[in-house]
């Protein structure tokens, strides 16, 4: 008689074998990159993990969030922001981390430890902290919208920095996982915030804005008349500098949630983050120069046709829409500005890539 082979061991092998194809890749160490004489740049800050925060010695605080999904962009723009900053050790980032591990498998502080390790594997010297993201936070503000990829609970992570990050941290540059600059991040930190005004950021006001709210909204008086009085534009939330500060004290936190609350009870927008940031921000925020947001490089959306630049200067290139430069490398079927971006790929031998 045949013996009937137990499936508990093919099971457990089955098991190991997807959480090892679920890892996070390794990535190459980044060249140091030092301050220059020349900029009167502060005192280089520790590569640490937590006394660095309040440093008065920190140039510029930037924000990005941390998860295996975008990690290799993420990476990408750190290493962007130290190659053309002048000051790059007196640069200090902040992550916000997603709290699901790479391979699905192990706990909330293990998935946090694996990504800060890969980041300071890669940046030993870098001044950074890593702070967990409460994602059930937000998951129940959360409402369906035209790209699932735009449902996920780390994408309203900039709505939480006020009261994420130290209150010792007045004015952050908050930038998407997949933007690579070409130019000093102090300029973009140094950008005016008259009165009491909070964000800053790229505006387009040639952008159809009725176009970001529902019919609905429109037609409703006690809705539409939230824009009365305010030139309200269309700009980009991958790209903002923050006076957290003041944000604090205006409690926009509250707002954006409520306004997030308002769309669970009624369909008033389609976009996911977007929409509440323009409800509470747009026609009040500080302008910035639209060479700090080179946006759209993703491509079209419904054909995935390549996009190229916007006239102008260029000192950021941002990938937003659908199509990231990662995968399409990897596809064999990149756009052409791709090729920019592969410069700064810590995931591919080194090519290029110089510090100095």
């Amino acid at each position: 008689m045949k013996r009937k082979m137990s499936r508990t061991p093919l099971i457990v092998l089955l098991l190991v074998c997807a959480a090892a194809a679920a890892a996070l890749p390794e990535y190459r160490e980044a060249p140091h990159f030092t301050n220059s004489a020349a900029a009167q740049c502060p005192t280089p800050l520790p590569a640490t993990d937590a006394d660095a925060a309040c440093s008065p010695h920190a140039a510029v605080h930037v924000a990005m969030t941390l998860d295996a999904s975008y990690l290799r962009g993420t990476m990408a723009a750190v290493l962007s922001v130290l190659r053309h900053a002048s000051c790059p050790e007196s640069v200090h980032f902040h992550f916000l981390a997603a709290a699901g591990g790479a391979s699905g498998s192990g706990s909330s502080s293990d998935a946090v430890r694996e990504l800060r390790d890969t980041v300071r594997a890669s940046f030993p010297s870098l001044a950074f902290r890593v702070y967990p993201f409460d994602e059930s936070r937000v998951s129940g503000l959360i409402s369906t919208s035209i790209r699932g990829a735009l449902d996920r609970p780390l994408n309203y992570a900039r709505s939480y920095l006020a009261s994420t990050l130290p209150s010792c941290v007045r004015r952050v540059v908050y930038l998407d996982s997949d933007v690579v600059l070409t130019d000093d991040i102090a300029a973009l930190a140094a950008t005016p915030l008259p009165g009491e005004t909070a964000v800053a950021a790229p505006e387009y006001c040639g952008a159809n804005f009725t176009a970001y709210f529902t019919p609905g909204f429109w037609g409703s008086p006690a809705l539409s008349e939230t824009f009365a009085g305010r030139r309200a534009c269309y700009f980009n939330t991958g790209v903002m500098v923050l006076d957290l500060s003041r944000w604090r004290r205006a409690g926009y936190t509250a707002q954006i949630e409520e306004w997030m609350e308002l769309q669970k009870r009624v369909r008033i927008y389609e976009l996911g983050s977007l929409p509440p940031f323009l409800l509470v921000f747009a026609g009040r925020i500080a302008a910035v120069d639209h060479r700090w947001n080179q946006h759209g490089l993703g491509g079209d959306n419904y054909r995935g046709l390549c996009r190229g630049l916007h006239a102008g200067a260029v000192s950021l290139l941002h990938w937003s829409g659908k199509g990231k430069p990662w995968d399409r490398l990897d596809a064999g079927r990149p756009c052409p500005l791709d090729a920019v971006w592969s410069k700064y790929d810590l995931l591919r031998p080194a090519a290029g890539i110089e510090s100095s």
